[in-house]
């Protein structure tokens, strides 16, 4: 049985998210699972820069040295094969992943995404524009979900939710900024630990 299971953190930005499970790993928030492994589809995503100084494993794979996104998925498939991942999960990764690949790693793959799936989601939902569309709608509550990932944008099943208060005056930056700290932050560790739990067991989550 295995006694943790290997997480491999996919990243091409700023990293806040990947310093959120870091830091929950250090504070033993997760302990059923060990981050072995960064990787990134930009060489210049800060996320690596924040990966080096703890000390984790870095593999950057960008899809324009590649012939197309088949190769571009096979090379990071080679690159967790290689390390023996057990777990991905996508923390600000910028590209869509192909049903091939989501296959072959079932229930393996998790996600957070800014807002109350199903609420602001789906293709073109990322970044700022989950926010810009919920201000726009007037909702008074958003939040943000960890799910796992299917061929479906943000369509895989949800694993953990957590609502944020909209508050009068906010922007999409001020929203954006409180989502990740009160939700995103927090969610993504607990749910990261609840599946490693689950594989480390031998279970479903």
């Amino acid at each position: 049985m295995l006694k943790q299971a290997k997480i491999a953190v996919m990243v091409s930005g700023g990293g806040t998210n990947l310093q959120a499970l870091i830091d929950a790993e250090a504070n033993g928030i997760i302990r059923s699972g060990k981050i072995s492994l960064v990787l990134s589809n930009k060489s210049t995503a800060y996320a690596l820069e924040r990966a080096a100084r703890a000390g984790i494993k870095t593999e950057v794979v960008e899809k324009r040295m590649c012939s197309g996104n088949a190769e571009f998925e096979d090379r990071i498939m080679e690159v967790l094969d290689r390390e023996g991942i057990d777990l991905i999960v996508l923390a600000g990764f910028m590209c869509i992943l192909s049903e091939r690949f989501t296959a072959k790693y079932a229930e393996r793959i998790i996600n957070v995404h800014p807002s109350l799936i199903p609420s602001f989601c789906g293709e073109g939902f990322y970044g700022l524009h989950v926010h810009e569309a919920a201000l726009a709608y007037g909702v008074k509550v958003s939040g943000a979900t960890v799910h796992f990932v299917n061929e479906i944008p943000d369509g895989g099943k949800i694993i953990m939710q957590k609502a944020v208060e909209v508050k009068e005056g906010d922007t999409p930056e001020t929203l954006q900024r409180r989502i990740m700290e009160e939700a995103e932050w927090k969610i993504l560790p607990l749910a990261t630990e609840a599946v490693c739990q689950s594989i480390v067991r031998g279970e479903s989550v």
